[in-house]
């Protein structure tokens, strides 16, 4: 009989959480009657990090998508008037992507989601276990500590 392969039961445990965050997320959002799907949300919070309007391209670098389906998730946002496009000062030939009112308004929304949804999902976890899970998950997520301190995105 073959021993259990631990590292293999790891990464299936990280998947099952993985999975189960984003079926929490995803009902929390549509709690919310928002009409954004959870890559709209991904792309509505990645957007906010720009200190000006980003090309479609540095949201597809960022996001580690290829440009296509920023676009199409562009389109959408527009669509719902919650992103708009807006010409490069510098080159007309590049389009920028801003974050409207509207969808500020809903960032907001869609942070108050997601906590939500991490307090449902860490309700189980006592503060000293949360903040070993934290510094775990940083060091799967950044490599062996740098002396950078912990990540807030």
């Amino acid at each position: 009989m073959t021993a259990p392969d631990p590292d293999g039961l790891l990464a299936e445990q990280l998947l099952r959480l993985t999975r189960r965050v984003h079926r929490i997320q995803k009902r929390h959002l549509e709690h919310r009657d928002l009409g954004i799907t959870p890559a709209q949300s991904r792309l509505l919070r990645t957007l906010a990090h720009y200190d000006s309007p980003p090309r479609m391209a540095d949201l597809a670098e960022r996001l580690e998508v290829v440009p296509r389906a920023v676009t199409t998730l562009v389109d959408g946002l527009e669509t719902a008037g919650k992103v708009r496009r807006v010409p490069d000062p510098a080159n007309r030939r590049v389009t920028r992507i801003e974050l409207t009112a509207d969808g500020r308004a809903d960032l907001r929304e869609l942070h108050g989601a997601r906590r939500s949804a991490a307090e449902e999902i860490l309700a189980p976890l006592s503060e000293e276990q949360r903040t070993a899970l934290g510094g775990l998950l940083d060091t799967l997520i950044d490599g062996p500590d740098t002396g950078r301190g912990r990540r807030t995105t």
